[in-house]
Order: C-alpha cells, then sequence, then structure tokens
C-alpha cells in the first residue's frame, strides 16, 4: 500500500502568489528553441511513463508545447490550461530532455520511475476492525447523548467536538474534500452528509464524475472512508461521530486501484484543481505524493512534479481552499539538514539517500500556504511515530498513539472512525490528525463564512492550545531512548507548532 499517512511536511514562508520554483530562486530549466524530435526518438520503445509538463499559462505558449509533446512521442491525457499543466504518456525515454528544452516550458518530467503499472510499498500500521461483536457490547454501553460508538472516541473529548456539536455541529454550505483512496458514501455514517456533485475520481489525471467512481476499489482502499468519518459522520444513532458532523465531505479519488494504492502527481494536480472548480472549501491531504517521500529541486523529475503540484494547490488557494495535510510518521525532523529518505522510489526500487528538507520537498505538506499537521495521543503529547520540526508544524490534532492508552472501554489509543461496507476500526497516523484539523477549520469557516485560507489558518493558530515542550526528554515509546528533541517554546514549538487545535473554541 502507498506511503498513506495514517505520514513528512513544511509550510514555507513565501507568498502564495509566487510559483515554488521562483520563490526559491531558482531558474526554470528553460532553452530558447525547441529541437525537432528524430523518428528514431518518437518511436524509441522505452517504458509507458506518465509525465507533467509545466508552462506558462498563455494560450500560445500552451498550444505550441502541445504540439512539440505531440513531435515528442507523447499522448496528451489532460491539460490543465488556468495553471499550465499538462499531462501526458511517452514510451519515449528522451521525452523529458527533449520537452525541458522547448521555449515556453518551465519543466518537465516522469510523474514515476517504473511503467504505468507499479508496485507496492507498505503505510503506517494496520487497521484494526471493530468486530461486531463488540461493536454490540459498545452500543449497550453508550451514554444518553452520545453516538453508540462514542465511548471509545477520545479524540472528539480531547478537542472538546462533543461538546462543540452541541453549539454548532457545522455548515451545511462547507464541504471538506478528501483526496484519498476514495470513501464508501453508502456507510450509513457518512451517506447523510456525502456531496456527490463534488466528488470524482482523478486517478488517471483528468477528472471522471461517473456516478459512484469516487469510491474505494475494494475494502482494502478503507483508508479515505475512516477520513472521512473523522471528519462528518453524522450524529443519527449510528456508530461513530465526526468532528464537524453538519458539514458535507466529497470524495476525490487519487489512489491507484490496485494494491499498490500509490497517488502519482498527476492525480493529485487533477484534485486540487476539481476541489477549486467545484466550489469545496477545504480539503485533507493525508499522504505524500509517490514516487518520492522527498522531491530535490536539483532533480528535473523531481522538480516538475514540486512544480506541477503547487501549480495545483496555489490555484485552488486563490479560488479560497484551504489545503490542509499530515505531517508524517518518520518521526523526522523536518527543520534539520539532513534526513536519510530510504523509501523512493516506492514505485520500482528504492535506494537509500540523505536529503535536506530544506531543498527536497515533500509534496504536498511542504508547500507554501498547506497547513502542516503534526500528531498527538490521547495524553496530549506527540505521537511516537509524528514528524516534527520547529517552523514546519503549523498546528497538531489527535492521531492516536498505541503507547498512550486511554480510559476507555476498547483502551484503544488508536482513532476509531469509518471503514468500508457499514464497519468501523481503529487507525493511527498523521493521517488521522490532518482530518481533525481539517474539520475543525470546517467549523471555523462556518463560523466564519467569508474568511481566506489565510485567515481560517491563523485563526486555528489563535484558537490552538498548546501543551509546550515536554519538561524532560522525550521518549515516545518508553524504551529509554530519547526519540525527538522539542524546539520552541509554550506558545510555538517545533512539536505542536501553535499547539492542538480547539473545536469548542472554534464554534465560540
Amino acid at each position: 500500500m502507498a506511503h498513506l499517512r495514517s505520514r513528512p511536511g513544511l509550510a514555507l514562508a513565501v507568498p502564495v502568489v509566487l510559483s515554488l520554483t521562483a520563490s526559491l530562486g531558482l531558474v526554470p530549466a528553460v532553452a530558447s528553441a525547441a529541437p525537432l524530435a528524430t523518428r528514431a526518438a518518437q518511436s524509441a520503445d522505452g517504458p509507458n511513463l506518465a509525465y507533467v509538463v509545466n508552462t506558462r499559462t498563455d494560450h500560445r505558449t500552451i498550444e505550441s508545447v502541445q504540439r512539440a509533446v505531440t513531435r515528442n512521442g507523447g499522448t496528451i491525457i489532460a491539460t490543465y490550461d488556468k495553471i499550465g499543466v499538462i499531462v501526458v504518456h511517452s514510451a519515449n525515454p528522451e521525452f523529458g530532455t527533449a520537452l525541458r528544452a522547448v521555449r515556453g516550458v518551465q519543466s518537465a518530467g516522469a510523474t514515476r520511475t517504473a511503467a504505468l503499472s507499479a508496485a507496492g510499498t507498505t503505510d503506517e500500521g494496520a487497521v484494526q476492525v471493530l468486530s461486531k461483536a463488540a461493536a454490540a457490547k459498545a452500543e449497550q454501553r453508550a451514554t444518553a447523548g452520545q453516538e453508540p460508538l462514542e465511548a471509545d472516541q477520545w479524540d472528539l473529548r480531547t478537542i472538546g467536538a462533543d461538546k462543540a456539536a452541541a453549539i454548532n455541529p457545522g455548515s451545511r454550505s462547507v464541504t471538506v474534500g478528501i483526496i484519498d483512496t476514495g470513501v464508501d458514501d453508502t456507510h450509513p455514517d457518512i451517506a447523510p452528509n456525502f456531496s456527490a456533485a463534488q466528488s470524482a475520481n482523478c486517478v488517471s489525471g483528468k477528472a471522471d464524475t461517473t456516478y459512484g467512481a469516487w469510491r474505494p476499489a475494494d475494502a482494502a482502499h478503507y483508508h479515505g472512508t475512516h477520513v472521512a468519518g473523522e471528519i462528518a459522520a453524522a450524529r443519527n444513532g449510528i456508530g461513530v461521530a465526526g468532528v464537524a458532523p453538519g458539514v458535507k465531505v466529497a470524495s476525490i479519488t487519487v489512489a491507484q486501484p490496485d494494491s499498490t494504492q500509490l497517488f502519482y502527481p498527476e492525480s493529485v494536480v487533477c484534485a486540487f484543481v476539481f476541489a477549486a472548480d467545484h466550489g469545496i472549501e477545504i480539503t485533507n491531504n493525508s499522504y505524500y505524493v509517490d514516487p518520492w517521500l522527498y522531491n530535490c529541486m536539483d532533480d528535473p523529475d523531481q522538480r516538475a512534479i514540486v512544480d506541477a503540484v503547487n501549480k495545483a494547490q496555489l490555484y485552488a488557494q486563490r479560488k479560497g481552499t484551504l489545503n490542509v495535510a499530515s505531517a508524517g510518521n518518520s518521526n523526522d525532523d523536518l527543520d534539520s539538514h539532513a534526513l536519510t529518505d530510504d523509501s523512493s522510489p516506492d514505485d520500482s526500487t528504492a535506494t537509500a539517500r540523505t536529503v535536506d528538507p530544506h531543498e527536497c520537498f515533500d509534496v504536498p505538506t511542504q508547500l507554501p500556504g498547506v497547513v502542516t499537521v503534526s500528531a498527538v495521543g490521547v495524553d496530549n503529547t506527540k505521537s511516537y511515530y509524528s514528524s516534527y520540526g520547529q517552523g514546519v508544524i503549523d498546528v497538531a490534532g489527535p492521531g492516536g498513539d498505541k503507547y498512550q492508552i486511554p480510559d476507555t472501554p476498547s483502551k484503544n489509543g488508536r482513532v476509531l472512525s469509518t471503514l468500508p461496507n457499514d464497519q468501523y476500526g481503529f487507525l493511527q497516523g498523521t493521517s488521522m490528525a490532518s482530518p481533525h484539523v481539517a474539520a475543525v477549520a470546517a467549523l471555523l469557516k462556518s463560523t466564519h463564512p467569508h474568511a481566506t485560507p489565510a485567515q481560517l489558518l491563523a485563526l486555528l493558530k489563535a484558537e490552538a492550545d498548546n501543551p509546550g515542550c515536554p519538561a524532560g526528554p522525550y521518549d515516545g515509546d518508553g524504551d529509554g531512548v530519547v526519540d525527538a528533541t522539542c524546539v520552541g517554546g509554550k506558545h510555538v514549538n517545533g512539536f505542536y507548532g501553535s499547539g492542538v487545535v480547539d473545536a469548542l473554541r472554534a464554534v465560540k
């Protein structure tokens, strides 16, 4: 399974009106003229790869680049002329090199290292399905006024979401778009709040709005359904409750439908543009874009990935969409200057490399304006797996921690939510922290309907509650070894950013 974030992040301090390439002072690799592709290059028998080609947005440039794509043996899958991104398939092994020499091309590169069917990777931890017998017992123990399984939802109480629901459960005019593995909208806890009109399948790089195309490929693609329940499971006397049970959720499916569940860049570009064009106020992004955990700007393929996804998410921000993303499950200090990435590329053979997270970017969570979220457990301290970093983390949310045991019927420190086929289960990860933050942002948007993405982020930070750095050494897994060092003070620090979000304050 792909590196979902059930997952690393840094918000760059640059204006959102600039492209990431320009913001970082990098000069686009553009030549003054395009060489004509030779017949040999066009018919070269290489692996059939997907590419993103980033261009200026004027009509003349886009048409010229499209002609160059065809000359060089490429097939255009989608053109996003509003942002200057073209999605292409080509078996020409020189395609990227040729396109980078075309006038008007800012960057171009392959979005994968293996042909269009890929090998898989692993997620952080497996889901623990709540058995029907356990669910029945939980329902018998349910307290009046609670959902049947709410006693096991320590995460709601941690951020005051149970009390917030009584004041304002969220507005039906606010939608959170779940860019993920798909959402089972037939689940009884999700169906009341699901927006089919704002849902699509973006796996190919082009939006498919056929009815039901947004659903998970099978029960193994459970991740998006779990996220959906955390955000907006209805308070309807069934199962669990979401943090914002009155808002709507939409599904924008980007995971490959096979066992790999990889999230390729062209799919994510499609998702951000679709969300922006369909009035989605907030997106949740509990993943990193495959195949690279970190995309280094000195590599032409990885650079093109960063540019394409950044163009798309900046477009969404300009259209009024707040993008929220998980910080990662590697327990990495994202403010350091040397990290080991031994998982990339995850669609072929991974090779260990040392990267500087200030130069090599985790996409989308390190892109400018994206809300970067770390995870806490029931004790309101950093989850043992959660990545962190001073000046990197914006806010924190409940993501679960198997070492932090709650006083609940199940004694399970993970997060309980919905699963496909009317089931429920426990997961932990920054994948779970991010939707808690997205849901609180939805409550804020409900309360402040005219707030811009930047204003919503400011409100999230202002109303968060910061536990402060631990008084002593941090040993998240209790093995006697210091696992991380928290830098900063009571108000802002590397573990929690501005603090753990607060749903109750969001609605007051």
